[in-house]
């Protein structure tokens, strides 16, 4: 039986504008792809099995990270590379992947990819947004994501280190499709709220409200630049304060409101709760 030296793993639902460009670039390069679907209702399995990967339906669970260690832990392949679907693996990263873990010196049992992020029209260079080192690539049985927030990195037993060439992440390509993630990551951190017992009075009110917002926004727009990516360099920087504040009334809400609550919230395990 052939040893299969590299495994790509992703966790889809309803990426089929998406994966069929993820998954061409990676011809060559992956000896398989394994796939965890959250039961698509678009051509995403069918996209994918085109590509002959390896998929597997489930619950399409809010913890999208629960989904990808799902992936991680069906990969057969000695090294395993996590997607997402809006993500591709430029050429000059395929080839320094392929040289990396063919190189049998090599002590290291993972390695951080800098990623290029798309926002509405562009890649971001400034903000804090660039490089955005991801650790994505890593010996199966080494790697895995804590699962217990939306953006983390996985835990990777053992030395790590870094690979120069970019992985390019179509993340924002609307306004519309930022807003989702931002309705979801809000809901996120309304829950992590709810399980801190975060209290209700004027100091909070201040700071979740307005001096958190005006920080971050001074953060990323003035301080780490983001005024150089022009009008979407603002955008990034504004929302990224509203993340505080929305949050905050989300939390309000589902604390005080439950009955009129129409949003996941999650606890600190990963797991929904709240109302839906």
């Amino acid at each position: 039986m052939k040893t299969l030296k590299l495994s790509v793993v992703l966790a889809t639902h309803n990426e089929a504008a998406n994966l069929g460009r993820c998954l061409k670039a990676i011809i060559g390069l992956a000896d398989e792809i394994v796939i965890i679907d959250g039961r698509s209702t678009d051509d995403t399995v069918k996209i994918a099995k085109k590509f002959e990967a390896r998929v597997t339906l489930t619950d399409n669970l809010p913890n999208f990270h629960i989904m990808k260690n799902m992936a991680i832990d069906a990969a057969k392949g000695e090294w395993v590379l996590q997607l997402d679907a809006d993500e591709i693996v430029s050429p000059e990263l395929a080839r320094e992947i392929q040289s990396t873990i063919n190189d049998e010196r090599s002590t290291m049992n993972g390695y951080w990819l800098n990623r290029k992020n798309w926002f509405l029209d562009r890649f971001l260079t400034k903000g804090g947004q660039y490089p955005d080192p991801t650790l994505r690539l890593y010996r199966r049985g080494f790697g895995r994501l804590p699962a217990r927030d939306v953006h983390e990195q996985a835990v990777v037993k053992g030395p790590t280190g870094y690979l120069k060439s970019e992985l390019l992440h179509y993340r924002d390509t609307s306004f519309a499709k930022y807003l989702d993630g931002f309705n979801l990551y809000t809901s996120f951190i309304a829950g992590q709220m709810q399980t801190q017992k975060l209290k209700f009075n004027i100091l909070n009110v201040l700071l979740y409200l307005y001096l958190k917002p005006l920080s971050t926004f001074i953060k990323i727009y003035f301080r780490h630049r983001g005024y150089v990516d022009g009008y979407p360099g603002f955008v990034f920087a504004l929302f990224s304060g509203l993340v505080h504040a929305v949050s905050y009334i989300k939390y309000w809400q589902i604390t005080k409101y439950p009955e009129n609550s129409s949003f996941p919230l999650f606890d600190k395990e990963g797991d929904q709760r709240g109302s839906s």
